[in-house]
């Protein structure tokens, strides 16, 4: 079958034609997929209904996957993450965020499979930190290279949504207990591509260490609010079965939580990274 790649904004997003990602990829399917994310940086794929396996094996070629030390999966395919959300479980996703950024090497990116969808609303919005780094000024852009942030898991996990059981306090405590604070520089350097984003996000960075308190408040404050800016982003209004495929090294996503009392799910396979340079 022969791809078609069709560009949804001038700064981010293409949606994918005439592939199943249900079967295996042909060499020049990956190959056509991959220059796409590069330059596109999130991918999406109409009528897709894979199965949580096809997902996981869609998902692993193009890197190992990870099992998220917090999140449900499914029981036979832990790879698969459930973030299956309503009036009696919260969504927590409801900022901008890059996915795991609490770990040394934050995923390359992720798969995102849409399975049961509110009446209306439950959009998800992306933003492109290559667009975001390239459009600051090149003073600015000087003053953030080299600069270290901070990036906590408990900024996104605080124990008191996931602490209310014992299995579950346990299971919190443990994660905490490995993954403690860490850095990751200010702005990344995309590690095929060679582009330069920002990579700092609401989700888990707490604060700039090379600067006073007070500045890195103020400085992080900008940069969230400039990430999020119109320019830089799309809007995906899902349908059953689609699929969504992001680069996580370059991009921010917002899943809009306008559907409350209705319930969403998904199905979330990552795919692990590198350490950001």
């Amino acid at each position: 079958m022969t791809l078609t790649i069709t560009p949804l904004t001038a700064a981010i997003g293409a949606q994918v034609d005439g592939v199943s990602l249900a079967e295996p990829l042909a060499p020049a399917q990956q190959a056509a997929i991959e220059h796409a994310l590069l330059r596109h940086q999130v991918l999406f794929f109409r009528r897709q209904p894979l199965t949580p396996r096809q997902q996981r094996d869609f998902a692993a070629q193009f890197g190992d996957l990870h099992v998220h030390p917090i999140y449900p999966n499914v029981p036979e395919q832990p790879q698969i993450m459930v973030l299956d959300t309503d009036a009696d479980n919260l969504p927590d996703n409801d900022n901008w965020h890059t996915d795991v950024t609490f770990i040394a090497t934050p995923p390359l990116g992720a798969v995102l499979a849409a399975k049961l969808l509110p009446p209306t609303g439950g959009d998800t919005l992306w933003s492109s930190g290559i667009a975001a780094y390239e459009a600051l000024s090149p003073r600015l852009r000087a003053l953030l290279d080299g600069l270290q942030a901070e990036h906590d898991f408990v900024k996104s996990f605080p124990a008191s949504r996931h602490t209310l059981t014992p299995a579950a306090a346990a299971q919190w405590e443990e994660t905490r207990r490995r993954h403690p604070p860490l850095l990751h520089p200010v702005i990344r350097t995309h590690p095929v591509s060679g582009r330069r984003a920002l990579f700092v996000n609401e989700g888990f960075t707490t604060r700039i260490v090379d600067l006073p308190p007070r500045e890195s408040e103020a400085l992080l404050a900008f940069l969230f609010a400039h990430a999020a800016r119109p320019e830089f982003t799309l809007r995906w209004r899902w349908q059953v079965d689609d699929v969504a495929f992001w680069d996580n090294r370059v991009t921010q996503h917002f899943a809009v939580a306008d559907y409350l009392p209705h319930r969403r799910v998904m199905h979330r396979a990552t795919i692990l990274g590198d350490r950001p340079v």
